[in-house]
């Protein structure tokens, strides 16, 4: 399986040097992950290639036209295209998010700049994504956030295993992971990763998540189905915590 992906962009150069890099750079060089990136003024009004203009109403900084971005949308849709335009607005961007989007065909980003977009645009447009609540000085650096967790999960990019257990890939953070030295300024590494058993390890590994994501991110517990293994070792922790007086 290979995946398409088109950016439109008002500074291609911001996306050249990060995904040139690394796993997508070695993803490109396979042939697993066709990347394209586009400057938006290709498409730009008139002879200075305008892609932006004051907005009605007053207020500061520019706005994008809808004429730009809806033919560049024109020239680069075909059938099986999913268009994102990158948005602070836009529905929060998770792991299961990213796991849905490689497994699509073809996909288009839209980076938008200065004031945003014309509202128009957002007809124009499958979903708006969001990598967080806070504002960007445009759509680029959300752009490779979301393609580079994309492009790991495309199949053959990385060993298959690296995400299974990984954080957030079944709702949980990840365990702790430990290597050489055994010892490191007198912290060891705990003695059931050198036990050789793999089913001890497998349930350590588990319920490691398990505390890591209670105390750092309690959030995703909330509306998790609880296996019994769970249960009980949030109740450990959470009589650990009592007794120390952290908990009333």
């Amino acid at each position: 399986m290979t995946i398409e992906i088109d950016v439109l962009t008002l500074f291609p150069g911001m996306l050249a040097g990060p995904l040139d890099e690394s796993i997508p750079g070695r993803a490109v060089a396979r042939g697993l992950v066709t990347l394209r990136v586009h400057d938006l003024r290709a498409w730009g009004i008139g002879r200075h290639r305008s892609v932006d203009d004051a907005p009605y109403g007053g207020g500061a900084g520019m706005v994008l036209r809808p004429e730009p971005v809806g033919d560049a949308l024109d020239a680069l849709r075909r059938p099986g295209t999913t268009v994102l335009l990158m948005d602070p607005a836009g529905e929060p961007f998770r792991q299961a998010t990213a796991r849905e989007l490689a497994g699509l065909e073809h996909l288009v980003l839209v980076c938008p700049r200065y004031e945003g977009v014309d509202e128009r645009v957002r007809s124009l447009v499958d979903r708006e994504i969001s990598i967080g609540d806070y504002v960007l000085s445009g759509g680029e650096l959300a752009a490779m956030v979301v393609i580079d967790a994309v492009i790991r999960l495309v199949p053959g990019v990385i060993e298959e295993a690296s995400t299974i257990e990984e954080s957030h890939a079944a709702g949980l953070l990840e365990y702790p992971q430990y290597t050489r030295p055994a010892v490191y300024r007198g912290m060891g590494v705990p003695s059931i990763l050198t036990s050789g058993d793999h089913g001890a390890v497998a349930r350590w590994r588990h319920a490691e998540a398990v505390r890591r994501t209670l105390h750092r991110r309690p959030d995703l517990l909330a509306g998790r189905e609880l296996t019994a293994d769970e249960r009980r070792v949030i109740e450990e922790e959470r009589d650990a915590r009592r007794s120390e007086g952290d908990l009333a």
